[in-house]
């Protein structure tokens, strides 16, 4: 039964890498750019006809690593397996209230691709209280006449991560398939299209 359940979690998790490169030509290079399609936040099955109240989710976090790009099972989230954790609109990092490890975030403003190097004197943040998270819901903008929500232009999440390496990374869609357009009668929400550059070598150079 372990085996299975361990083969599903990394089946689940191979299904939302769609791109792994190196981000520079140098192949001693240890930063990696990775993409990842559709990784579900809890999606719902649809909304209640008298309350209008999402329906079908589990309540539950989707967690992940970001070293190997692995969905981490729900049975683990007590440990220091995982870096971040995904739920509707809601992103939390493996630290404080939120998990056992030592992850920490903040959301710079500023173009990924123009992001280089972490600042020295950047302050990283751990997620303190359920109102007090150290990335939350502050990547997004809501659209109450549209029902669309879309990651914010120019934010880009810095973590470090639980195993002390280093991340940019910058949510690309909040919708299923990552349409150009989403429509909220149309498109499944609550699937995380983002990329992301991770350090191996535990420097703040993304390059």
């Amino acid at each position: 039964m372990k085996m299975k359940k361990s083969f599903f979690v990394l089946f689940v998790s191979l299904l939302f890498i769609v791109a792994c490169d190196k981000t520079t030509n140098d192949p001693s290079s240890t930063a990696k750019s990775i993409t990842i399609k559709d990784l579900p936040g809890d999606p719902t099955t649809g909304f209640d006809q008298t309350t209008g109240m999402p329906i079908g989710d589990s309540k539950k976090f989707t967690f992940f690593r970001f070293s190997d790009s692995t969905i981490i099972s729900n049975a683990d989230s007590a440990t220091a397996k995982w870096d971040i954790g995904f739920r509707s609109s809601t992103i939390i990092l493996n630290s404080g209230i939120s998990g056992p490890a030592t992850a920490a975030g903040f959301i710079q403003n500023g173009l990924y691709s123009e992001i280089k190097e972490i600042s020295n004197d950047s302050i990283f943040r751990t997620d303190v209280s359920a109102t007090n998270l150290a990335i939350g819901k502050n990547w997004s903008t809501y659209n109450a006449q549209t029902l669309i929500l879309s990651p914010t232009p120019g934010k880009t999440l810095i973590i470090k991560c639980s195993d002390g390496k280093y991340v940019k990374m910058e949510i690309l869609s909040y919708y299923k398939g990552a349409p150009a357009s989403p429509n909220a009668m149309v498109n499944a929400a609550r699937y995380y299209t983002f990329r992301y550059t991770y350090q191996a070598d535990g420097s703040k150079k993304f390059e």
